[in-house]
């Protein structure tokens, strides 16, 4: 058994809860402390239970709080050595102790669950996706995606569960309030994935049993909730797909989604 919470999701802030019967960890930690501390609390877990945060890169929006949050809770905090050079002002917080460092496509484990780094196409040090395994059964977490690329379909593939990135429409991109040169960032190879490559990644996993997705990581300026999942849906139904072939889900940027057991 395996639950999956997003706490928050979003351009402005990004931390998502994983458990197992017998561990509970966090991935990313982009709002402040308070705010993780809240959202824990009011899906019954206790912040001192958590038994590590696995970094996915060194954006404030993955980071914000994780210096404060791991201190004040004494969490050991898994991350990679690019990542963690590149957050001084985070990692200056964490106790030595709690530092554990990983190797992008090695296999660690954190109390019952099998964790697996993957590469992904992001402006930042060495930022990574999680496939989280437990029984055999794997879910994964992939946002913050330039582009799609073979490797990463890969690594997806034959999981129950996607926590995948849904960050803009380009049409609304181009409307948005945002400087050129961010939209041309957000836009290229090593910006953020675009709902209509979502609907087409989640139309391919269909293929190797994915049951279940939540599109995360919206922006605020350039995407909507209903837009995300109706390109998402149309691009199933362009596949032969219909709706029912899985069971789908926008995370909500300043609260918690519903606890999904898998």
């Amino acid at each position: 058994m395996i639950n999956f919470c997003s706490l928050y999701s979003g351009s402005s802030g990004n931390s998502l809860f994983v458990e197992s019967k017998n561990t509970k960890i966090l991935v990313d930690a982009g709002v402040s402390s308070k705010k993780i501390e809240q959202a824990l609390n009011d899906i019954n877990i206790n912040p001192i239970d958590i038994d590590g945060i696995l970094i996915t890169h060194e954006h404030s929006d993955h980071v914000q709080g994780l210096g404060t949050f791991a201190k004040k809770f004494d969490l050991p905090v898994y991350v990679n050595q690019e990542t963690l050079d590149a957050m001084p002002k985070q990692s200056d917080k964490i106790n030595d102790k709690n530092i554990k460092k990983f190797k992008v496509n090695e296999h660690f484990s954190i109390g019952d669950l099998d964790i697996k780094p993957f590469s992904i196409p992001h402006d930042a040090a060495n930022p990574c996706g999680f496939n989280i395994f437990k029984d055999n059964k794997k879910i994964s977490i992939a946002t913050d995606i330039g582009h799609m690329n073979n490797y990463i379909l890969k690594n997806l593939e034959e999981s129950l569960f996607i926590m995948l990135e849904a960050n803009y429409d380009p049409e609304v991109l181009k409307c948005s309030s945002y400087p050129f040169k961010l939209k041309s960032r957000i836009s290229g190879p090593t910006g953020h994935l675009p709902n209509e490559i979502a609907g087409k990644t989640i139309s391919y996993l269909l293929k190797s049993g994915l049951k279940n997705a939540m599109l995360g990581h919206l922006s605020k300026e350039s995407n909507f909730p209903e837009l995300a999942y109706k390109t998402v849906v149309e691009e199933l139904l362009t596949n032969n797909y219909d709706e029912n072939s899985i069971t789908l889900s926008v995370a909500k940027r300043d609260s918690h989604s519903k606890l999904l057991s898998f």
